[in-house]
């Protein structure tokens, strides 16, 4: 359920609690900017004491407030929030934006329960406001600059610095900018899902943080989409260590990032690095028509080095190049006699264009079924020469005039940074053709055209929503879990895997010797003789693993062996028995698990196992639970896929259905148990060569 905002960015009247008769405040620069930007509705300082405040009659509390108050501007020390919002909350006010921080912990969780509850909207705190430019609704506690314009590009950052960042970089008009910062009550969410239905809007950038509820976030992208609009986000604070302190493999493999990534990946949002790409992206998605047919770019220009270079920043940035169809190859060369006719595509010097079919050559690449979108590539820096800059009006004025008329997207891309000719910019607009600096920037933002189309309501909150706990067993499971601590014992382990269908080595635990030797048969030699300890997560650490075991004798040696070596590397864990499983040979090794990552639930981990596995580091992630069909493309973004598929003959090629289908059923499970179980570690999964049947060896569950 998303809250409407319509208060706060379209209010009838404002009121203003902070401002100051004696001083400027930050009220009174809210109180300054609704002022001279002429704001239609009702502007009301709020003060106990004063008559008037810069010229505007004041009212003394906010009781004394009208109906028509949608918003009040809550600038006052962080110790008298609290007490403002329950006055504001028996007034007539419907929302509040918070400006204030340096709030103590309780003054924090006083809040928030507020917000849970109260039928005051509350925004932020510790947050720069918003600015409504269609409307002129500058609810903002500095001056935004002069140079920006009402537009059709919408902004929302936690960050206040962030947001100034992106408006003073952007040459676009804006409709709306907002700061939600730190997001007690109302989440970017909200907004994004308000900006869905503004017919105001028709880009979405967003700078975040962190995200409130996957599941809101999720919702708002779906109705960005499915009214044909742009959505790209920055996502800052990639550099943490990991999503927690970790005991298993998979958590010490993935980070945050991995999962946030996941999330953007298979919600479609188009994501960028840095505020560069972000404002090309903003910039590229506001002035081009949408990606049609193909999702590749073909790339054109008058420099071979330089569409050269740009097939290498688009590859190193996830954009795929179109490989041309033979029709299209064939015209090229007909129209650029000596050119090869693939992509890129070098059109030569422009000094005499009439020598060389560049529009028609430029229409072929539009034409050809694979390109959804065409880059050219053309210097157009404010420091060149007048001269050099009208030699290459030849080329852009066929840029402009062929962009006009095209169905797909065609943008000119300046290949640095550098401020581009204004004139160019404003002869390029006037046709719909975007001018975006900077090859990476560019590439990135072309590229992100092709996300963002709209798929099936609601997708993916439904497949989280995907329910396979049904049974009494996995019932039994839940509660057995639930009394559990630290590491679940190899019986539990097991159980849990039978219970969701994945394939396990034949395996039974004893508690010592006698019990081995009296229960052989039912594993049978050779067989692997593991410690079984409720402390230890991973045994070949401690030397408590012995492979090859062939006989009764090796069996008594394998644990004794295991004892000593336990009692030397961690006397404090105290060994609760023993694992005997058969031994199988040959296999090759992966490994799968899953780690809580909030807010999405819980992510899972595919890829190369054995010991090695942090050393090698292959593998894919993606949110559980997930179908075949992610679970195979997963699969694909590994190494392993390579290895199984047959490479250079060092394996038998493998069907990898038996993998696809465990890693189907651990995200089940891992979605099954999410807040019981934090990490799952099942490493070695033996994958058989040539058939794929899979059997796992080793499982470890760590208790949330």
């Amino acid at each position: 359920m998303h809250i409407d905002v319509t208060p706060m960015v379209r209010p009838r009247a404002v009121a203003v609690i902070g401002a100051s008769a004696k001083r400027s405040t930050q009220g009174n620069v809210v109180l300054g900017n609704l002022k001279s930007w002429g704001y239609g509705g009702r502007i009301v300082p709020v003060h106990p004491q004063a008559g008037e405040i810069d010229g505007l009659a004041v009212v003394n509390s906010v009781a004394a407030l009208g109906d028509d108050t949608d918003v009040a501007i809550v600038a006052i020390p962080a110790a008298q929030v609290p007490a403002m919002l329950r006055e504001l909350e028996a007034s007539p006010v419907r929302s509040a934006i918070v400006f204030s921080n340096g709030f103590t912990a309780e003054e924090e969780a006083d809040m928030r329960a507020f917000g849970a509850t109260s039928r005051l909207i509350v925004h932020g705190p510790n947050c720069m406001g918003l600015v409504n430019f269609n409307d002129s609704v500058p609810l903002y506690p500095s001056r935004p600059s002069l140079r920006l314009k009402p537009g059709r590009v919408a902004l929302v950052a936690q960050s206040g610095s962030a947001a100034i960042s992106v408006m003073n970089s952007t040459v676009i008009g804006l409709s709306k900018v907002v700061t939600v910062g730190s997001e007690f009550t109302v989440s970017a969410a909200d907004y994004i899902r308000w900006f869905a239905d503004d017919p105001e809007t028709q880009v979405v950038g967003v700078v975040a943080e962190s995200i409130k509820s996957a599941r809101a976030f999720a919702a708002a992208a779906e109705a960005i989409h499915a009214a044909g609009k742009s959505l790209i986000v920055l996502k800052v604070g990639r550099s943490d260590v990991g999503v927690k302190a970790t005991q298993a493999h998979t958590g010490a493999l993935v980070s945050s990032a991995d999962a946030y990534d996941a999330f953007f990946r298979e919600t479609n949002i188009a994501t960028v690095a840095d505020y560069d790409e972000l404002v090309a992206s903003l910039e590229c998605a506001a002035a081009a028509r949408p990606m049609v047919g193909g999702t590749a770019i073909g790339i054109v220009g008058i420099s071979g080095g330089q569409t050269a270079l740009a097939c290498d920043i688009a590859e190193a940035q996830g954009v795929a190049v179109a490989a041309f169809a033979g029709h299209t190859q064939a015209s090229l060369r007909g129209f650029l006699p000596g050119t090869p006719g693939h992509n890129p595509v070098d059109f030569g010097a422009v000094v005499n264009v009439q020598d060389r079919k560049i529009p028609e050559a430029l229409e072929a690449v539009i034409a050809d079924e694979a390109v959804g979108a065409v880059v050219a590539l053309q210097d157009t820096q404010e420091s060149l020469n007048p001269a050099t800059l009208q030699n290459y009006m030849n080329v852009l004025g066929i840029y402009a005039a062929r962009g006009k008329a095209s169905p797909k997207p065609l943008v000119v891309v300046s290949p640095t940074s550098e401020n581009v000719d204004p004139g160019v910019r404003a002869m390029l607009a006037d046709h719909g053709v975007p001018l975006i600096r900077g090859l990476h920037a560019g590439l990135k933002a072309v590229g992100n055209l092709a996300l963002g189309r709209p798929g099936p309501a609601g997708a993916w909150a439904k497949r989280q929503n995907v329910a396979t706990a049904g049974s009494d067993e996995i019932a039994a499971l839940k509660r057995e879990v639930a009394q559990a601590q630290g590491t679940l014992g190899a019986a539990l382990s097991f159980r849990l895997l039978r219970a969701y269908g994945i394939p396990l080595v034949k395996a039974i635990v004893v508690r010592d010797e006698a019990e081995a030797l009296a229960r052989v048969g039912e594993v049978g030699f050779p067989m692997v003789v593991k410690v079984a300890s409720a402390r230890i997560q991973h045994r070949s650490d401690v030397g408590g693993v012995v492979l090859g075991v062939a006989d009764a004798d090796g069996l008594r040696d394998a644990i004794r062996t295991i004892a000593a070596n336990v009692g030397r590397a961690r006397p404090d864990a105290g060994i609760d028995g023993y694992e005997l499983q058969a031994h199988l040979a040959g296999g090759i090794e992966a490994m799968a698990g899953f780690t809580a990552a909030a807010p999405f639930g819980q992510m899972v981990i595919l890829g190369s196992g054995g010991t090695l596995v942090e050393l090698l580091a292959d593998r894919a992630v993606g949110l559980a639970p997930f179908d075949q069909a992610q679970a195979r493309a997963m699969l694909d973004r590994t190494r392993l896929a390579k290895v199984l598929g047959g490479y250079r003959n060092l394996v038998p090629q493998t069907d990898m259905s038996g993998l696809i289908d465990v890693a189907v059923r651990l995200s089940r499970l891992a979605a099954d148990f999410d807040g019981l179980l934090a990490e799952c570690d099942i490493n070695p999964v033996l994958v058989a060569r040539g058939t794929g049947d899979v059997r796992v060896v080793d499982a470890l569950f760590v208790r949330a």
